[in-house]
């Protein structure tokens, strides 16, 4: 997770993480999906990496497990 704090420094990482993740699968051709939490707090992150809100972390490999079975059909 990338935890906000009191200076710029989330909104780079968050920017950079997103950027990163995009090119991986527009240069290699490959599904990616984007599983990075960006909270606000430190609940937040733990609500979404496995409490109230699910595991936003499975949820992502999951939907990659499910764009690779599908790339192989076609």
């Amino acid at each position: 997770a990338v935890i906000r704090g009191s200076t710029p420094h989330f909104d780079y990482v968050s920017a950079e993480t997103t950027k990163g993740i995009a090119n991986v699968s527009l240069n290699h051709n490959i599904p990616v999906s984007f599983g990075v939490l960006t909270t606000d707090t430190i609940e937040q992150a733990i609500e979404r990496a496995g409490s109230k809100a699910g595991n936003k972390g499975f949820e992502a490999m999951t939907t990659v497990i499910e764009m690779l079975n599908l790339s192989k059909e076609l």
